[in-house]
Formats: C-alpha cells, structure tokens, sequence
C-alpha cells in the first residue's frame, strides 16, 4: 500500500449517530468542541468555532463573545444564511439577572425574557445582552463569529436532523 496514495485517500464519513431517547449538547468552549449525548453516553463529538472574542462569558450585544450557561434549543431554522441554524434560548434568566442587578437592563425587559423562559420559546434579542445565538454551518476552522457557535456544514446537517426545540444545551468555558 502506498502511504501517499492513503494519506491523499478522502475518508468516508463517519455514519450519523443514532438517538435513542432525549438529546443534550454539551459545548466546551476551551476545547472547541460540541458533544451530543443520550443520556449519559456519548453519542458524537464536533469541532466548533466560537465568537470572535470567546473569552469569558457574554454580557453585552457585539461583545464578540459566546455565552456560557444553561440553554434549550428555541428554533429550528433550515434557511438560514449559515446553512442550517439552531436557535438558542439566550439570553437565560440568570444571564437577565444579572443584567438587571448591575441595570443593564429594564424591569419590563427582565420580565419579557423571564416569560420566554417560562414558556420554552426564544427570549426577546432586543435588548443590550444581545441574542439570535445560533449553533449553525459555515465552518470550525477559526473563532469568527458574532458569538454563535459554528460547525461545519456536513455537522450541523447532521445535528440539525437529531435535535429538537427543547433539547438542553450547556456551554461551559
């Protein structure tokens, strides 16, 4: 076997994982990496990009920065203009209160995103925190965007198919 003409070789890809029960993503923000569970068991793990300032957690809109904490999967958008996108549910109540206690933001936007919350559905991205933070395509090759998390386009394909809106997503730093 001619080691050059392997190395040249495209692999096959890997086969998509299969879900048997609820779903949860872990992002690991230090090691770029996305990790979907059933369970307890790992199921895949992805490459990822982060925003273009992934330091620390989110606080303000164009900070560059991804969040960290605790989410849920709030839409599902297959036009998006990053191939496919999953919505996230930031900003979290915790994240509004902080904001709220250090008067970033009002009493009535606290509550707007604390109903949201309550609900299941996408808070309000209105506000100075920011938001429309997607997990979508375009690529895992450098930490460039606005503070969404980016796989490649064949990933976020496949994720997209497995996950649901509600699907817990934990983004530690």
């Amino acid at each position: 076997m001619d080691p050059q003409r392997e190395a040249g070789r495209q692999q096959s890809p890997a086969p998509a994982p299969v879900a048997e029960g609820p779903l949860r993503i872990l992002v690991h923000k230090s090691s770029r990496t996305l990790a979907l569970y059933t369970g307890d068991r790992l199921l895949k793990s992805y490459p990822v990009a982060l925003g273009k300032n992934p330091s620390g957690p989110k606080r303000n809109e164009g900070d560059g920065r991804t969040p960290e904490g605790e989410y849920y999967v709030s839409v599902k958008n297959p036009d998006s203009r990053f191939y496919l996108s999953l919505g996230l549910s930031y900003p979290n109540r915790l994240d509004a209160e902080k904001a709220f206690l250090d008067g970033r933001i009002t009493r009535e936007e606290f509550r707007r995103i604390s109903r949201a919350i309550d609900n299941g559905t996408s808070p309000p991205w209105d506000t100075v925190l920011g938001g429309a933070i997607f997990i979508h395509g375009f690529g895992a090759h450098r930490d460039w965007t606005e503070g969404c998390i980016a796989l490649w386009d064949g990933d976020i394909r496949e994720l997209f198919a497995l996950v649901k809106v509600g699907t817990p997503v934990i983004i530690t730093p």
